[in-house]
């Protein structure tokens, strides 16, 4: 092993996100809050560089390099300092197993080989081992198919990177003449939806709405239904559409007004086919919730069947265009310029005064580990991820039995427990080993109220609490700061891994405790690796004995969750490296209270976003679908505050005039 390809093993957990982080990286190491301040390379070698996002990081924080075959971590004149092993140091040897403080940042360092004495020899035979996890530890979709793909490696796509966009897009302001100039179809717009997922629907019936006309708007994305990738998601992660969705009654996409709520259509629903009994039980639930009934949730089939209509009613096949959009830039003339691709080969751009950004998700979490067992291996079907199509594990275990180990204890692991207690009913051999990171003794606590925990997993009917959409906590975010906004969010007060309060779900995993076929174990996993027999093996890391390895299992699925970092998404990642955006404590886009990116005002020109790249900002719930028609609602009354052209607020004649339009099914 030589100098250039030692490498170490960090880990660490996100003081703000409680995300563990376990990258595996080749020296030269650099940390810091500002991804430009770092370097990219010392002594022609390349830097990698750790974005530790807290106002007490510097700029350019520290650096760990290899200095006479040692490790050597040096403080780059940081406010705040560096500690190794608790002491506070300006220049330290690191060792393996030591521990490097920055700022909130506690990471313990291992070798992922030993550190020689001496110039080494290498060993022959040479002993293989795992490769380093290459990419963010991530499952990107695939831009051409929407699709998650785990053989796709993470790009970027800048214009620096291609042919297209051209090289006028390196510019601060393009010039709308030499847009023309390039030969390629020009389009205009006054309104441009950037994703024509959920959140860009909701901002264009917002419109319509308010009085906008369908050629003054676009939508641009690669599905035509506006709820493709969620409801992908939702079949891939065991919900399928008779299963109820974690969401409430009133939180309708397709009805700003919420009312009738879903409860009260499927009551109706119910009531005319004569079974008057479960209509009687939805509204109940909805009368009762949470303290004498579970909360009522909407079936999966019926929130995209209403879509379906509010689509049609609102004209979006008009609307949407399809396209993969790879810039944004601001124009000489006080608009935006959009360059996008509509096929091999086939570019074009729009132009608009107003844009809208709800690109949603831009990759599944993975952990680093199972990252790693893939690509050493190439096994893509017994180590998957939650939201990755993987019906064979279930169809294998249903014919085959098995053992199968779970990561993750959130609402999506539920649903997979849930989903593997139904294959048992077609084949008793099959049992769960649920690999939990730590105890949860007791729920995060705020003011008087405290989560209730069952079997070490957080309850609550919703991702958040209920007054983050509409109550008190929602005002109480909205007039913090971004320091306070953090903490409040974090998994030690608001935040965390929950799952929804069922009845069903906690008997199911009573039932499996009892009989033995389901279990709980806390612990980190350090590797995974294939026996003879292709079954799994783990290795978990314990403070007294070391390196422990678990029984084999036959299948390991990931139940961590989705990835909305901005790094993640190559045109936002261009967005914000290229006019130098602000990011919140979060690390996601810094927006105003109306949902506006202030930083890229134009002129008369605006830019909003909406979804989970706004996470961290003045609204908790941003995933969800009332907090998605929050933000669109928040933006459209900016737009109408701002006289933008066919902009009318609702006032309580209008707002009744266009739902009356909606019971009709009537064209806004």
């Amino acid at each position: 092993m030589n100098n250039g390809s030692l490498e170490i093993q960090l880990l660490w957990q996100d003081p703000v996100t409680g995300e563990q982080r376990e990258p595996r990286l080749r020296v030269p190491i650099a940390f810091g809050r500002e991804f430009a301040r770092m370097p990219a390379e010392l002594r022609g070698q390349p830097v990698a560089r750790m974005l530790l996002n807290h106002d007490q990081v510097s700029r350019f924080h520290a650096l760990i390099e290899w200095e006479q075959n040692q490790l050597v971590v040096t403080d780059q004149g940081s406010v705040n300092g560096i500690y190794v092993n608790g002491q506070r140091q300006t220049r330290a040897v690191i060792n393996s197993g030591d521990i490097l403080q920055i700022g909130p940042y506690v990471i313990s360092v291992t070798f992922a080989a030993s550190v020689p004495a001496s110039p080494p020899i290498p060993p022959s035979p040479p002993i293989p081992s795992p490769p380093a996890p290459s990419g963010n530890s991530v499952i990107i979709f695939n831009p051409n198919t929407n699709l998650p793909d785990p053989t796709l490696a993470p790009q970027v796509v800048t214009p620096l990177g291609s042919n297209f966009p051209p090289p006028i897009f390196q510019q601060e302001l393009v010039s709308v003449q030499a847009l023309h100039a390039t030969g390629m179809p020009v389009d205009e717009t006054y309104y441009l939806a950037i994703g024509a997922g959920l959140g860009s629907f909701i901002w264009v019936d917002l419109l319509r709405l308010c009085g906008v006309k369908t050629d003054k708007i676009a939508a641009l994305g690669i599905d035509k239904e506006p709820y493709a990738r969620y409801k992908l998601l939702c079949l891939n992660s065991q919900i399928p559409l008779h299963e109820r969705l974690r969401s409430n009654s009133d939180s309708c996409p397709d009805n700003i007004w919420g009312w009738p709520s879903y409860a009260l259509r499927e009551a109706w629903h119910d009531f005319g086919k004569g079974r008057i009994d479960q209509s009687i039980k939805h509204l109940w639930k909805v009368f009762a919730e949470p303290t004498f009934a579970e909360t009522y949730t909407p079936r999966a089939g019926n929130v995209f069947n209403s879509i379906d209509r509010e689509a049609r009613r609102i004209g979006w096949d008009k609307i949407y265009r399809f396209g993969r959009v790879l810039a944004i830039r601001k124009t000489d003339d006080g608009r935006y310029c959009v360059a996008y691709s509509r096929g091999r080969g086939n570019h074009a751009f729009y132009v608009s005064r107003y844009l809208h950004l709800a690109t949603g998700y831009p990759a599944l979490q993975f952990l680093p580990h199972l990252q790693a067992y893939r690509e050493r291996y190439k096994d893509f079907r017994s180590v998957v991820n939650a939201y990755e199509d993987h019906n064979h594990v279930y169809e294998l275990l249903e014919r085959q039995g098995g053992k199968v180990l779970i990561q993750g204890r959130g609402i999506v692991a539920s649903r997979i427990v849930q989903r593997i207690y139904e294959a048992r009913k077609r084949n008793p051999n099959i049992s769960i080993l649920h690999l939990m990171r730590s105890p949860k003794p007791q729920g995060n606590k705020y003011g008087t109220s405290q989560r209730i925990v069952k079997h070490h997993i957080e309850l609550q009917p919703f991702n958040w609490p209920k007054a983050c959409w509409g109550g008190e906590l929602r005002e109480t975010l909205e007039k913090a700061s971004p320091e306070q906004r953090k903490e409040l969010i974090s998994n030690k007060v608001w935040g965390g891994t929950t799952t929804a309060d069922r009845l069903d779900w906690q008997l199911i995993t009573e039932i499996g405790l009892r009989e033995g076929w389901y279990k709980i174990q806390f612990a980190v996993v350090t590797r995974v690796e294939q026996d003879a027999q292709k079954h799994l093996i783990a290795y978990i890391q314990d403070k007294d004995f070391g390196e422990i390895q678990l029984p084999a299992v036959d299948f390991i699925i990931d139940a961590t969750g989705l990835d909305a970092k901005v790094k993640e998404s190559p045109l936002l990642k261009d967005l914000v490296e290229h006019y130098h955006l602000p990011l919140n404590p979060i690390g996601r886009l810094a927006v105003a209270n109306n949902f506006e990116l202030v930083e890229m005002r134009n002129a008369q020109g605006k830019v909003y976003a909406a979804g989970a790249i706004t996470f961290g900002g003045p609204y908790a719930a941003v995933d969800s679908f009332l907090g998605l028609q929050y933000a669109c609602l928040r933006a459209v009354d900016g737009l109408a505050t701002a006289r933008a052209p066919g902009v009318h607020s609702l006032n309580p004649i209008s707002s009744f005039g266009q739902w009356l339009k909606w019971v009709f099914n009537q064209s806004p």
